[in-house]
Order: structure tokens, then C-alpha cells, then sequence
């Protein structure tokens, strides 16, 4: 029902800016709630950010990017979006986006999931 692919990612600069981008199918994208995850090598999924649906009015943050991370999403192109500034070596990692049915359900229910994209940020 719901198809999702992340794009946008690269190596950049500590102390720089990025933008993720969450593609997704199907015309009930909008009702859905979507979340940001990352992945670093040999560590365990961690969340990062969640946005309500359908006006996406309710956003939350994991305290490790609260200031620097913010989440949107356009319905009308289908599409989520993580936009990251002042970027930190320890923010490497892949980053995956996620549906669910409603935010409360993003961390531990999310219903679809993303390939994920690469994220590199470098000392």
C-alpha cells in the first residue's frame, strides 16, 4: 500500500547541512504519521524524528538533535523531508524513513520502511 525510498544523503563537513528526502506511493500517504530512524555500523536503530498526519501540525526529536534536525513533509509531492544543520561526525550513519497509522505508533508500530540512504559526516 505504502512504498518508501530515501534519497539525499552524502558526506559532508562537520558543521554542515543536509537535506533527506522519503518518497512515497500511494494516495493515502497523507493520513499517515512518518518517522526518521538511523542506523550506525555495529549499533542498534535509533529514532531520530516523527511528524503527525495529515497537516503534519505535531513534530517530535530525539534530545541528540533537537536545534538541529528538522522534519516536514509536503503532501501534495508525497514526500517527507529531514533537513539537518550543524551536522556532527557522530551523526554518521544510515538514515531509514518510516509510516505508521499515527504518531504514537512511529517508534515501535511504523507499518513501512525505507531502504535507507547514507549519511557521512567528517571530522
Amino acid at each position: 500500500q505504502v512504498q518508501l525510498v530515501e534519497s539525499g544523503g552524502g558526506l559532508v563537513q562537520a558543521g554542515g547541512s543536509l537535506r533527506l528526502s522519503c518518497a512515497a506511493s500511494g494516495r493515502t500517504f497523507s493520513s499517515y504519521a512518518m518517522g526518521w530512524f538511523r542506523q550506525a555500523p555495529g549499533k542498534e536503530r535509533e529514532f531520530v524524528a516523527a511528524i503527525s498526519g495529515p497537516g503534519g501540525g505535531v513534530t517530535t526529536y530525539a534530545d541528540s538533535v533537537k536545534g538541529r534536525f528538522t522534519i516536514s513533509r509536503d503532501n501534495a509531492k508525497n514526500t517527507v523531508y529531514l533537513q539537518m544543520n550543524s551536522l556532527k561526525p557522530e551523526d554518521t550513519a544510515v538514515y531509514y524513513c518510516a509510516a505508521a497509522k499515527r504518531l504514537g505508533l512511529v517508534r515501535d508500530g511504523s507499518d513501512y520502511w525505507g531502504q535507507g540512504t547514507q549519511v557521512t559526516v567528517s571530522s
